[in-house]
């Protein structure tokens, strides 16, 4: 993967060069991990650019603020239309979105309370993150050696920095054993999910994914797929599941922003099913595509435009997430 520079950032209100968007090296941030952020896509449609469940991940940045006591210094509007104009400023038809609220300066220690919360949103561009061709053939896994956060640790609902220190031990093993990706296990035992995407099983037709209190963040790609699956009147179910049903599970694949819905071929180099991508996780990609690339009615109201950003009113599902806080 690749990282190229856009052409602004926002920053605290403010559209600033991609090279000015700096911090100082003693910003609580960097010695504590004390930051909340989010990813999103925003998708080339026939329609123009437009991203993908703002509401949604908003909503979630603003909770994960909540958790880590941040007192947002913008409204959930407000934030929702600074990424909208981030997109447009950097003349994007796709990108991907990263807002991040962090501490920044003033003074350290582990009480967080003197320093500032500052926000920043970044977009660039950002292709499959495991692949263009893992989509179709799917991807080789394993099974982590390291467990996710435990309960009652550092809490896994919040999508928050700090976390991904877990992520990146359980990414990095995958990788230097050869695989694409690493599933973990929760403190129990039981499935999680993996270093940067939820998991889910497809046994005999039904749709299985480990519940939250797995140590599961509640992604936003998954609670897509729930919601097209019952469209689709394919049975879902949240259950705490076993290591081994991966390896006797008809289908598994795994979701979020980054890898959108990717299937797994293999996990510790036993096949999973045929090999290759099941029929249930074709159609729950056909139904997610079908919705993003704009060839059936958008009728959840995922997508917002991004070149009405200017005088555009709030959708319902905006309105509705924005009076929770």
């Amino acid at each position: 993967m690749t990282f190229p520079k856009s052409d602004v950032i926002w920053m605290n209100g403010k559209l600033v060069p991609w090279d000015d968007a700096r911090i100082h090296v003693g910003s609580h941030v960097i010695h504590y991990g004390s930051a909340v952020f989010e990813g999103v896509r925003c998708y080339n449609t026939p329609e123009g650019p437009a991203i993908f469940r703002l509401d949604a991940h908003t909503e979630r940045l603003f909770n994960s603020a909540k958790i880590y006591r941040m007192d947002m210094p913008y409204t959930f509007e407000e934030l929702s239309r600074a990424q909208i104009e981030t997109v447009a400023a950097n003349k994007k038809d796709a990108c991907y979105i990263r807002p991040i609220v962090y501490r920044g300066y003033e003074q350290l220690g582990v009480n967080p309370f003197p320093c500032p919360v500052d926000v920043a949103i970044m977009v660039w561009d950002w292709g499959r993150y495991l692949g263009q061709e893992a989509l179709e053939t799917g991807v080789d896994v394993c099974v982590s050696s390291w467990a996710r956060i435990a309960p009652n640790t550092l809490p896994a609902m919040a999508k928050t920095s700090a976390n991904y220190m877990n992520s990146q031990l359980i990414k990095m093993e995958a990788i230097k054993a050869g695989y694409v990706e690493g599933i973990a296990l929760d403190s129990d035992g039981y499935l999680s999910e993996g270093s940067g995407e939820n998991l889910f099983l497809v046994k005999n037709g039904t749709l299985l994914t480990p519940p939250l209190v797995s140590s599961v963040l509640p992604g936003i790609t998954r609670d897509t797929v729930v919601q097209l699956a019952r469209r689709l009147r394919i049975p879902v179910e949240e259950a705490r599941l076993p290591r081994e049903m991966l390896y006797i599970s008809d289908e598994v694949f795994m979701t979020g922003t980054a890898a959108e819905i990717t299937p797994v071929r293999s996990v510790d180099k036993i096949t999973i099913g045929k090999g290759a991508r099941g029929p249930v996780t074709e159609a729950l990609q056909k139904a997610f595509f079908d919705v993003i690339e704009s060839r059936v009615p958008d009728e959840y109201g995922w997508l917002t435009p991004v070149k009405e950003f200017a005088s555009r009113i709030p959708s319902a599902a905006l309105r509705a997430a924005k009076e929770k806080f």
